[in-house]
């Protein structure tokens, strides 16, 4: 017994000695009155390089937040699954899509890099502050998912079986290099910042440039519960407080149901409603916010077309299905939104408040004649797309007007308000990735064409090292490549992704591959598009060819950029000291 007491406590003190190393350039000398306040920077997260270890660990950690759906019960903790896991769920089109991506940008993702600068320059942020608080911060960094296990708020939860007969999570496939079979069996940044001793904990969120989502809500769950229970195992009072949401409108809102309701749950006791202009965002609704936006946007103005025939597209993706029930995403987004338009027309009189619109990612769409419960598809009409579901919190539909378009509407609807340049802007990102340097252009592009990019013909070795540019030969790089023959299906060819249509007699766009009672999968080649000069957007094949050197019928004309992220890491870690300090300060 003597001998079990000692290794235990001598386990208690490695973990003590590991999270005082780490923050040992943060650790003041305790004093009972100051107070240690524990901050995490919370963000989005994913994979620095591309790899298939990367994608299988972000992969199940996905599958972990929905403690309800069929994924989570039946394949997280069966290791028979594990050799397999990738062919489930998106994970077949994201392997070919961020294959893609990454080699696109020379193969590492710069997010990673961004927030370890980011969370450094909190760190001195903070740490300047102290002495006129008697406050000892403490910052650490916390993503919803991560290669970097031990980034994400509860590890063990992953590694320790959460459903009855299931198995510790411990696998690696025999190709992977540098591979930990027990690398989910680590402390994460709540049980780093209890262990030393921290009286409450901050959040703040710029998972989606500050706006309140599930994904953040996760990590708070999360950290609540172990918060809970080291108050109860230690007697101590250790409080969690999100600077984003101050009032807890997420918890106010969220459905009652027993067990815990997840959107793969089918019912629920009640569902309380809110006023979510009673619960505001400090972080999302502060001017300085939409300020990082707005200069990026001025630095890809047109110096050649001027202000009044310029257009500006805010691009912005969706919640999940269901989570509109507590989820105020959208609503906060809005916010966000409007701050920058009305900066812009502040800053830029001569820009027409018309030619300032939201733009919204594709949905999935009915399709009455399906089988099985679900009706719902990705469609050609949307895209392809699953990202774009819009609702505000506890209501059936979205933005309305010039912040409600699908965004080639909005291109198109600028397109017809006679714009001559384009900036294009993702409101919800902070930090570069391979999101806005690749998958987003490559989206525009399709709809308005590659030639119109600002960048075109002068290039960008610096960002696509290899081509100088982003653009694949259609998007949609991940779709199966071979087609059923029209007039007999069971002969497969080679599809056609061309708009100008393809020799061996194959159709473009590429026929659906299955009967309409079949849902069609992510990588069904009817979902690509080809990436042509000047667009699908004003081209009707009935009226005559496509050209490649100048734009025919109605396509669009003109130039386009996406905006640049402004990468000031100090000041966006300035921004997030001000809202901590202020947040301390309202309470």
């Amino acid at each position: 017994m003597k001998k079990i007491n000692f290794l235990i406590l001598s386990l208690f003190c490695l973990l003590l000695i590991n999270a005082c190393s780490q923050y040992s350039s943060q650790l003041d000398p305790r004093d009972q009155n100051i107070e240690r306040v524990g901050v995490l920077y919370v963000s989005h997260g994913g994979n620095e390089v591309f790899n298939e270890k990367g994608i299988w660990d972000v992969t199940v950690q996905i599958f972990s937040y929905d403690e309800n759906s069929p994924l989570y019960r039946s394949i997280l903790w069966n290791e028979e699954f594990w050799p397999k896991l990738l062919k489930y769920g998106n994970a077949q089109k994201n392997l070919g899509k961020y294959s893609f991506e990454y080699e696109r940008i020379g193969g590492r993702d710069p997010y990673p890099a961004a927030k370890r600068k980011v969370t450094k320059e909190l760190i001195k942020a903070l740490n300047r502050r102290e002495g006129n608080m008697d406050v000892d911060f403490i910052v650490d960094k916390m993503t919803w998912i991560s290669p970097e296990i031990d980034e994400i708020a509860h590890p063990r939860r992953l590694y320790n079986p959460g459903v009855e007969d299931g198995s510790t999570l411990r696998f690696c496939d025999n190709d992977w290099r540098r591979c930990r079979l027990n690398r989910f069996d680590v402390d994460g940044p709540v049980e780093r910042l209890l262990s030393v001793g921290v009286d409450r904990i901050i959040m703040i969120d710029l998972t989606t440039a500050g706006a309140r989502f599930s994904k953040t809500y996760d990590s708070y769950m999360i950290a609540r519960t172990l918060i809970n229970e080291h108050n109860e195992r230690n007697n101590e009072n250790v409080v969690l407080e999100w600077a984003n949401d101050p009032m807890s409108a997420m918890d106010a809102s969220y459905p009652d149901a027993d067990p815990k309701w997840t959107r793969s749950s089918r019912q629920f006791k009640s569902n309380p409603m809110i006023d979510i202009q009673s619960y505001p965002n400090p972080v999302i609704s502060d001017p300085r916010l939409a300020d990082f936006h707005v200069e990026g946007i001025e630095q890809k103005f047109s110096q050649k077309i001027p202000i009044k025939e310029t257009g500006i597209l805010l691009v912005n993706h969706g919640i999940f299905p269901g989570n509109e029930l507590f989820d105020p995403k959208i609503n906060d987004t809005l916010i966000l939104n409007n701050n920058i338009k009305d900066t812009l027309l502040q800053k830029y009189p001569d820009l027409s408040s018309a030619n300032i619109l939201g733009g919204w990612f594709g949905d999935l769409t009915v399709n009455e004649d399906l089988e099985g419960r679900s009706k719902l598809e990705r469609s050609r009409e949307m895209r392809g797309e699953n990202l774009g579901y819009i609702r505000f919190l506890d209501e059936e539909s979205g933005p309305k007007d010039e912040m409600g378009y699908r965004y080639w509407e909005g291109l198109e609807a600028l397109k017809n308000n006679g714009v001559k340049h384009i900036v294009i802007a993702f409101p919800q990102i902070t930090e570069n990735s391979v999101l806005n340097l690749v998958e987003v252009p490559n989206q525009m592009a399709k709809e308005i064409g590659y030639k119109g990019w600002l960048e075109h013909g002068g290039y960008d070795f610096n960002r696509y090292p290899k081509v100088g540019h982003p653009f694949a030969d259609y998007w949609g790089v991940w779709v199966r490549t071979m087609c059923k023959n029209v007039n007999n299906p069971e002969i497969q060819e080679p599809c056609c992704f061309e708009m100008g249509g393809c020799e061996n007699g194959q159709p473009y766009p590429p026929l659906r591959q299955v009967a309409s009672n079949q849902k069609i999968d992510d990588l069904d080649p009817s979902l690509a598009y080809d990436v042509s000069a000047y667009g699908h957007l004003g081209f009707d094949p009935n009226l005559g060819p496509a050209n490649e050197n100048f734009a025919v019928q109605d396509q669009y004309d003109g130039t386009w950029a996406m905006w640049e992220v402004v990468d000031d890491h100090k000041a966006v870690a300035a921004f997030l000291a001000d809202k901590i300090i202020e947040h301390i300060e309202s309470k």
